[in-house]
């Protein structure tokens, strides 16, 4: 997931949420039948499938690429769409991973060419976004392709090789392969902790390690390990080991799904945490104390994306526990959905539903049906599709909004934006097509 800050950031003022009242986010065809188990998935899937082709992408295709310098500009919401003053190298990396996933799903057409959208966005971010002197890339440019973050941060490299892969998968060019197995290897010379195990995450341009928490971060806490980035290296790294099938990278994926199994997801799920000190002792006094159930259940399907990899048997009775937990204790199951925060076995404590826990919880009922019939797992799907839809989708475009309350009531009307790309929506819904398409 993309990290934003603490859990209560939004603005939770009555104005946003009166906006639901005009917006048009009416159910589609997705929701039409009501919750009968699993049969309802399969059209369900070729709904979503269609709404993929006719709305979804086109709308990132149409609004997001940069027609003057190249890569991608994001900054929509139902407000209106605003200039946008910075490109980051996360967004960057998303758009060309969603771009080229689109095409090897087969959406490209005569009108628009995914691939050739995946194609010069890969172009933008190696030529401006990669230092050619100290290797690695920096975290942000000016729309022209000018760096002006120029610091190293691990999240964003583990999202450079995630989309370096899957557009050679999808071109069939070697070449960013090659240049995401050199990435992993500037990685594993500056940011892998070889006395603890794990990695560092935050770095200056020339690759000094910042360890001060109270610097500017862009994403996560310097000096800390954190859940969030050692949970997407790893599903960047299972990604690159499949292409590659290079020992090394195989190695430091079972060291990094170890580490989240071990340390940030553990089997008891009630002892999640986000961080940890570089040693793995406890970072009590973390501003983000508590867990998320985003991160939770992102965590359950990626291990077992991980674990398949590596040809380990998928631990299935982990992932039931994270996800169980997850809706027992942040899980509306009046309504559908996931909430945002909670903390141990408590119920939540921040009941906002944000786009990307949605799509995460999706992408995880998914796998768990599809893994063997569960009876709660259909009815939590159920619902919260039907929550989606009703709520959180854009019936004109179909794009999910940032924020919403328990209720439904619009709190954050984003729609694109540096942390809001073609990414956790658009890969679950290819995931939940994957799993019930007949």
């Amino acid at each position: 997931m993309n990290w934003i800050g603490s859990s209560c950031w939004f603005l939770r003022g009555e104005a946003f949420g009166w906006l639901a009242l005009g917006l048009g986010l009416v159910a589609c065809s997705i929701v039409a039948a009501t919750a009968q188990g699993a049969e309802d998935f399969a059209a369900r899937a070729v709904a979503m499938k269609a709404e993929l082709r006719d709305k979804v992408l086109p709308y990132w295709f149409d609004t997001a690429q940069d027609q003057e310098h190249g890569g991608y500009l994001l900054n929509d919401s139902l407000n209106g769409r605003h200039a946008a003053t910075q490109k980051q190298v996360v967004t960057q990396a998303r758009m060309v991973w969603g771009f080229a996933r689109a095409h090897r799903a087969g959406f490209s057409d005569e009108r628009r060419n995914y691939l050739a959208a995946a194609r010069q966005g890969y172009h933008f971010l190696v030529d401006h976004f990669r230092d050619p002197v100290q290797g690695g890339y920096f975290w942000a440019t000016d729309p022209a392709g000018k760096p002006v973050v120029e610091r190293k941060i691990l999240y964003g490299q583990a999202f450079v090789i995630y989309a370096l892969v899957e557009y050679s998968r999808a071109s069939g060019d070697k070449e960013p392969l090659r240049q995401a197995l050199d990435l992993y290897e500037t990685l594993q010379r500056h940011a892998h902790d070889n006395t603890n195990g794990g990695w560092r995450e935050h770095f200056q341009r020339d690759w000094t390690p910042i360890l001060s928490a109270s610097s500017k971060a862009e994403v996560e806490i310097p000096g800390l390990k954190s859940s969030n980035t050692h949970l997407h290296l790893m599903e960047a790294l299972a990604e690159l080991y499949e292409a590659t099938r290079d020992p090394r990278v195989g190695e430091s994926l079972r060291e990094a799904l170890r580490i989240n199994a071990t340390w940030f997801y553990p089997q008891a799920p009630e002892n999640c945490c986000l961080y940890r000190q570089p040693d793995w002792k406890p970072a009590a006094a973390a501003k983000d104390a508590g867990l998320s159930y985003g991160h939770n259940v992102e965590f359950a399907w990626l291990m077992i994306r991980a674990q398949t990899v590596l040809g380990q048997p998928p631990d299935w009775g982990h992932f039931d526990a994270v996800v169980g937990h997850a809706l027992r204790c942040g899980g509306d199951s009046a309504r559908g959905g996931l909430y945002q925060r909670g903390f141990g076995n408590s119920p939540a404590c921040d009941t906002t539903k944000t786009w990307w826990v949605q799509a995460e919880l999706l992408a995880a009922l998914s796998d768990g049906l599809r893994h063997a019939p569960n009876a709660g797992y259909a009815d939590a799907l159920s619902k919260l599709l039907a929550f989606l839809w009703a709520h959180q989708v854009n019936a004109p475009d179909g794009i999910w909004l940032e924020a919403v309350s328990a209720e439904g009531n619009v709190l954050n009307p984003a729609k694109a934006h540096n942390w809001k790309a073609n990414y956790h929506d658009v890969r679950a819904m290819l995931k939940f097509i994957d799993d019930f398409q007949p």
